[in-house]
């Protein structure tokens, strides 16, 4: 997987989960939480279906990687299969 199709299925997780997200605005190492007002139930919700997207395994200790979209991006290209 590279970069680009890392930060495409980010972005499409992410508006499953929050389908009024302004991702036009959300800068890429803007953290979600802030930017999106995602919850902690939203956020689960957003690691499990990168997680189901992509069949890369997410840990709860990789959480704090995929909080951004630079983050979360660099994981997936790094982890995918």
């Amino acid at each position: 997987m590279n970069r680009t199709d890392a930060l495409h299925v980010v972005k499409e997780s992410i508006t499953q989960v929050v389908p009024d997200a302004d991702l036009a605005a959300l800068g890429p190492d803007d953290a979600f939480r802030d930017a999106l007002e995602m919850d902690s139930l939203d956020f689960l919700s957003y690691i499990e279906m990168l997680g189901e997207r992509t069949g890369v395994r997410i840990d709860d200790a990789d959480a704090p990687r995929l909080t951004t979209l630079s983050g979360s991006a660099d994981f997936l290209v790094a982890h995918a299969p």
